[in-house]
């Protein structure tokens, strides 16, 4: 076993599990915190874009102290100011949520106006409760097309980037969602209740806690987890009960959700990299999350029924006995970890606060997430295109709030600009490692 490894787990218990607390990754109910005073930073009234009038505007371009989140409607509000103001384009998918919500997102850049153009997809809000990954992505989006605008650079903290470097980000095209559980964050903010999940009835057993699903655990990659992994990790791996936080459904892909998140990436067919925003471990993961990695043996895969119920023991040797690693081809691999690595150098440099940049395996194996979906995708199907897939944990979690995942106004601070750093650095990785194939329009 890696000692990497073995660093990792031993300081697992400090933290929360890559989105999760310590007790629900063993599958109990989440303890609730008591706290005499709640110190994150308060969710906005109003509408500061005044009905889409006015554009989101991030820390990038401007000195500003935030000192509200965005509430949802100021998310639709902002994402139609950016249409407003820098005239591009946006979409709804075709899916609606069970409160009948709809799930939009817009397209910046790119070489072109077709759908092909645009090789960059930025998804926020997938996990209701992760407060700040709308802001973070609506900030940057408009901290782009700003500077792009005006014709200077982006400033977060104290990592910089040209005019030059903005219009080379711009033109690798980005499509972003940044409200995507819209349901779970309503209900979140209106009940400060630390929820994750979506808001689907459907397999409730009366609880409220047996409410909604773990959009994150309901991707088609390796979804029937009782079958695929060990039965020794299967309890964190995902679960079937409905009153898990991560509890994965009916079926893979059960929710308009997740349906939604597949539809970009079948709509914008040549998405090249893609990142799901999430919070709080100070992390940036690369696929796999369902073994470690292996470049040896290509039939060891997760399509492959064989190795069936040995998936997930980290600490096995791939190849020795039922040994299992994920296979991931060594050149996509180095580029998995080029483009990661630039993430996490780029927000520790931001704020000074560190990153880790780790397989997403190594936090704990997973089932049914987005990050493995989307680079799943061409193995499953050569006909679809290669995706590079990470799930960015931004920031490092209140300990003095209810739910440690309401940040104070400090931390939300310094998450927007470590944000902002991330995103930027991916778009330029992505147009320095390549976009795929040449857009036709």
């Amino acid at each position: 076993m890696k000692l990497e490894l073995l660093t990792c787990i031993a300081g697992l218990p400090l933290l929360a599990l890559a989105c999760l607390l310590p007790e629900e990754r063993d599958g109990l109910p989440r303890v609730v915190r008591r706290q005499s005073s709640s110190n994150g930073i308060p969710i906005a009234t109003g509408d500061r874009y005044s009905g889409g009038t006015l554009a989101p505007r991030g820390v990038g371009t401007q000195s500003v102290t935030l000192t509200s989140l965005l509430n949802v409607n100021e998310i639709a509000s902002g994402l139609k100011g950016l249409a407003t103001v820098y005239g591009i384009s946006t979409f709804t998918t075709p899916y609606k949520t069970y409160n009948g919500a709809t799930i939009s997102g817009g397209k910046a850049g790119g070489n072109g106006t077709c759908n092909n153009a645009y090789r960059v997809y930025l998804n926020a809000a997938i996990h209701a409760r992760e407060r700040g990954g709308s802001d973070g992505l609506l900030y940057f989006i408009g901290d782009l097309l700003y500077a792009n605008k005006n014709n200077v650079g982006l400033k977060y903290g104290s990592k910089t980037y040209t005019n030059a470097q903005v219009k080379t980000a711009l033109s690798t095209g980005v499509v972003f969602v940044p409200l995507s559980n819209p349901d779970g964050v309503a209900y979140d903010q209106s009940s400060n209740s630390c929820w994750r999940k979506n808001r689907n009835p459907k397999s409730s057993t009366g609880s409220a806690a047996s409410i909604g699903v773990d959009l994150n655990r309901n991707f088609d990659f390796l979804w029937d987890f009782t079958k695929l992994f060990a039965s020794s990790v299967r309890s964190s791996v995902a679960s079937t009960s409905p009153t898990s936080e991560t509890f994965h459904g009916t079926s893979a892909f059960s929710e308009p959700e997740t349906q939604s998140i597949k539809w970009v990436m079948d709509t914008f067919s040549k998405v090249r990299w893609f990142v799901d925003l999430h919070s709080y471990t100070g992390d940036v993961l690369y696929s796999w999350g369902s073994d470690e990695n292996q470049s040896k043996y290509s039939t060891m895969n997760f399509l492959n029924s064989t190795y069936n119920g040995v998936r997930g023991v980290l600490t096995d040797t791939p190849g020795s006995g039922s040994g299992y690693g994920e296979y991931t081809p060594a050149a996509e691999n180095a580029d998995n970890i080029n483009a990661a690595t630039r993430m996490g150098s780029a927000m520790t440099a931001a704020t000074k606060r560190t990153y880790a940049v780790i397989p997403a395996a190594e936090l704990y194996p997973t089932s049914g997430a987005s990050d493995d979906y989307s680079y799943s995708r061409h193995f499953a199907d050569p006909t679809k295109n290669l995706i590079h897939g990470y799930t960015v944990e931004f920031g490092f979690g209140n300990s003095a709030a209810s739910c440690p995942f309401y940040p104070t106004q400090a931390q939300h601070n310094l998450n927007i600009q470590e944000i902002g750093a991330g995103f930027m650095e991916l778009l330029l990785a992505g147009a320095e490692i390549g976009l795929g194939d040449a857009v036709t329009c």
